[in-house]
């Protein structure tokens, strides 16, 4: 062997022996590497702080020692977290006799009292290194326990014990333990602060979790920048049943009440909570527990809970001759539906220390089995509740299966286009990228004709749609799976529709509906940015989405013309424009009877023409608003629409009038 074999760098290595190995004893090793221990130093791992101590004290209420939790945020970044439980014990700890249990466990990883299932049946914390991580991390840590009718305390910084435990006094009238804490701007920088809003919705959410305990809120007033209370208390006797309530509010659901309810498990397994509601109208929200710790992830007890819904509707299915059902996966029943879920199990295992997601092999039974029962019941005690659910999964299976079938028409080049199963009627672009393109949706095959001599053969394309389109908005999935006119603008756009619209794929820059400016065009605009809101929002929601708006009268005197959108339009442009001039007003009936050059420079050519965008809210609220407002003005019940011309006649006559 060469004796060159391990050469190659000029330069000198470092010496590497034994005085290279680094032992980080108590609680460096949280310092050094934070990233372990809460997942990195950002605001969610700050505060994850606050999760892990009020964990603690939610632990001592669910094992039903504590009644009341306390949680204060001071100015200075000062977290206060207060329970009346059996207090942490101050006794000389057996393998430390010159420390306190307390001392013990707050500068130690690795020490608690939920390893053995002796002090706490379920709990929260697994690996004793909760609290301690906390105290490692904090500037400022301050503990006073009030235990056998006595207060003591003690004071940590970043994980150092500052002096020994003091008895400060009598506690005649208090029990439990209090933990004040101050993040180290060290390791989480000086800009990065406990977000109010952010602690008062965990603390709202461990209270609807655990029915027994009260939670009191406070936070300094000069803190708040929001509608965030100062001071709150939460209790709620109903659980995740009062949760979702509240959180669904006033919208329609496929049943007219929520699937919920508890069980306990065989032995002392544990318990579970459930709460399940099914929106007309919902983009999915879904909050999963373990023993009061939230699992946004998910893991094996959401598993154990979508096989007990899915296999419930499939059996139910079967009993009212419905054979459809059994094609039912657990994502059709699962989307769109708003879901809670809290388990509480012994010795649950978690995917990492933040506790992400439940990785317990034996929650997914546990809980289908529970659940599954009482899911059946729920489902055959009312037939017509059942039916209903059924009929609303069944809608969404149909959507899923439409949307395998659809393969998403993509724009490539001009050439590969002609390859693309386009719709027969579109006369499309020469562009070989969206940018910039335009479709027009225009009504009828003369205005389509028009059209298609008035545009840009390069950056504009033209789809003809016959007559008024099918309304979505009371409109079953079948229905509108069977609508030609419907199919050939979802192949003609290429983006895909509802949860698989991907705007990125849309083969044009702007989807402009063009229609008559009369009563019947403004008819089926309505229809088209109906079907838009529904199917499409994320192409709505992004900007893609234009009213084109055409003249319905052409004003001439002399030499001179003007066009008018409509009659407002028209009085004003003959009270300014052509004062005192004799006027004569030449009415379209659509437009087809415009000739191509009309049509180009009033409508479709971008350096003369005006048009509309149409948006949407980017917030859920707003958009559930607005939902609310299509229903009513183009769902089922004609009377809803009644009372909305009634109420808005009189302002639209004024407006005429002001013209």
């Amino acid at each position: 062997m060469s004796e060159d074999l391990f050469a190659g760098s000029a330069r000198p290595a470092p010496a590497y022996d034994a005085s290279s190995i680094e032992v980080l004893e108590g609680l460096e090793p949280v310092r050094r590497r934070p990233g372990m221990y809460i997942g990195g130093t950002d605001e969610r791992a700050l505060h994850h702080l606050a999760a892990e101590v009020l964990d603690n004290a939610m632990d001592e209420a669910v094992a039903g020692h504590a009644t009341r939790i306390e949680v204060k945020l001071e100015p200075g970044n000062r977290l206060t977290i207060v329970d009346n439980g059996r207090g942490i014990p101050v006794d000389p700890h057996p393998k430390f006799p010159d420390k306190s249990a307390l001392e013990v466990i707050l500068s130690t990883l690795h020490s608690g009292g939920k390893f053995t299932g002796k002090a706490y049946a379920t709990s929260g914390g697994l690996h004793g290194v909760g609290v301690s991580v906390v105290n490692a991390l904090s500037s400022d840590t301050v503990v006073e326990v009030a235990r056998e009718r006595q207060l003591y305390r003690q004071r940590f910084s970043r994980g150092v014990t500052l002096g020994p435990l003091e008895s400060v006094g009598a506690a005649p009238n208090r029990r439990g333990t209090s933990v004040a804490f101050t993040p180290d701007t060290e390791i989480f920088g000086p800009e990065l602060h406990f977000k109010p809003a952010r602690l008062h919705k965990l603390v709202r959410s461990k209270a609807y979790l655990f029915a027994g305990v009260e939670i009191r809120w406070h936070c300094a007033p000069e803190l708040i920048a929001d509608d965030t209370p100062a001071d709150a208390v939460f209790q709620f006797p109903g659980g995740l049943a009062d949760h979702l309530k509240e959180q669904v509010g006033s919208r329609e659901c496929a049943t007219a009440d929520f699937f919920s309810g508890n069980q306990d498990f065989p032995g002392e397994a544990g318990r579970v909570e459930w709460a399940v509601a099914w929106p007309l109208w919902s983009d999915g929200s879904y909050s999963w527990y373990c023993n009061t710790i939230p699992t946004p992830d998910g893991g094996t007890h959401e598993q154990g809970l979508r096989q007990a819904l899915v296999r419930g509707l499939r059996a139910f299915g079967d009993l009212v001759g419905q054979k459809k059902a059994k094609e039912l996966t657990a994502d059709d029943v699962m989307v769109g539906s708003e879901v809670m879920l809290s388990v509480f199990i012994r010795d649950p295992q978690f995917q990492s220390q933040t506790k992400d997601r439940l990785t317990s092999a034996e929650a997914a039974g546990l809980v289908e089995k529970a659940v599954r029962d009482h899911f059946d019941h729920y489902l055959s005690n009312n037939m017509e509740r059942g039916k209903a659910l059924l009929g609303y999964v069944l809608e969404k299976m149909d959507e899923r299966l439409r949307r395998k079938q659809e393969r998403e028409v993509k724009r490539k080049t001009a050439t590969s286009a002609r390859k693309l199963r386009l719709p027969g009627k579109l006369t499309d672009c020469s562009a070989d990228s969206p940018q910039g393109t335009e479709l027009f949706i225009v009504e009828g095959d003369s205005a389509g004709g028009s059209a298609k001599q008035a545009r840009d053969r390069k950056s504009q394309a033209i789809l003809p749609i016959r007559g008024k389109i099918l309304n979505v908005a009371s409109a079953t999935s079948t229905k509108i799976l069977q609508n030609q006119e419907i199919a050939d603008l979802i192949q003609a756009l290429g983006c895909g529709t509802r949860k698989d619209c991907d705007p990125t794929q849309l083969r044009y820059d702007r989807v402009v509906i063009m229609t008559d400016a009369d009563v019947d065009g403004a008819h089926i605009a309505t229809l088209l940015m109906t079907f838009f809101f529904q199917e499409m929002p994320d192409l709505v929601r992004r900007g893609h989405l234009y009213l084109a708006q055409p003249p319905l009268y052409r004003l001439t005197a002399g030499a001179k013309s003007l066009y008018a959108r409509d009659d407002a339009h028209r009085a004003q442009l003959e009270r300014t424009a052509f004062r005192g001039k004799k006027v004569e007003v030449a009415r379209f009936k659509g437009l087809g009877e415009m000739n191509p050059q009309q049509l180009r420079e009033t409508t479709m050519d971008p350096a003369k023409r005006s048009m509309i965008r149409i948006t949407l809210p980017q917030e859920y609220e707003e958009r559930a608003g607005v939902k609310d407002l299509v229903d009513r003005l183009m769902g089922n019940n004609p009377a809803h629409r009644f009372a909305f011309i009634q109420e808005n006649a009189a302002r639209l006559d004024e407006e005429v009038i002001d013209a």
